[in-house]
């Protein structure tokens, strides 16, 4: 038997419609339709409106989409976020919401990943976790505002005390210090 390729495997049978209305075109991509209606307005996949203003989906487009949105791909389409924590449910539940808006994920289950991250591409934002093993994310901070600190963090945590509270608040001030004034 020929080796087929994945897009031609997928190609729907002749008597299916070329053009796919917005609940079709959702089904066919897994997704829900608020999605594909994001996806749509941002430019990420391509909708033609009809007379009366319904969107329409071509078959050929969303099969496209799919092939250059797949696993081991990477479009460049939002800002880059890069979240940091060494809970993988977390990292997974974030990475999924974030790229549902527009946004690109990296990821690092440890500090000192986070920062190997940093150094190979750098984020428009840093989701930082504040407790992990190895190295906290107050350290990782730190070590982020010695290298200019020019990412904007935003830290968070499963467990809030007060400790943590003052920890962030000196954090912020010290930032706010070494920032130069406009």
């Amino acid at each position: 038997m020929p080796n087929r390729d994945r897009s031609e495997a997928r190609r729907a049978p002749a008597n299916e419609p070329d053009w796919l209305t917005l609940g079709q075109a959702a089904k066919f991509l897994g997704v829900a339709q608020s999605t594909i209606r994001k996806w749509s307005d941002q430019g990420r996949v391509p909708a033609f409106y009809t007379p009366g203003g319904h969107r329409r989906y071509r078959r050929g487009d969303l099969e496209t989409f799919l092939e250059r949105s797949g696993p081991g791909t990477r479009e460049q389409g939002g800002p880059t976020v890069l979240i940091v924590d060494d809970d993988e449910g977390t990292r997974a539940h974030v990475r999924a919401s974030l790229e549902a808006e527009g946004f690109d994920v990296l990821e690092a289950a440890s500090g000192p990943e986070g920062l190997t991250a940093l150094e190979e591409e750098s984020p428009d934002l840093i989701l930082l976790d504040v407790m992990m093993p190895q190295m906290d994310g107050w350290e990782v901070l730190r070590r982020v505002q010695e290298h200019g600190g020019a990412v904007p963090v935003v830290m968070f945590s499963g467990q809030v005390d007060n400790a943590a509270g003052e920890a962030a608040e000196r954090a912020r001030s010290s930032a706010s210090r070494s920032t130069p004034s406009s």
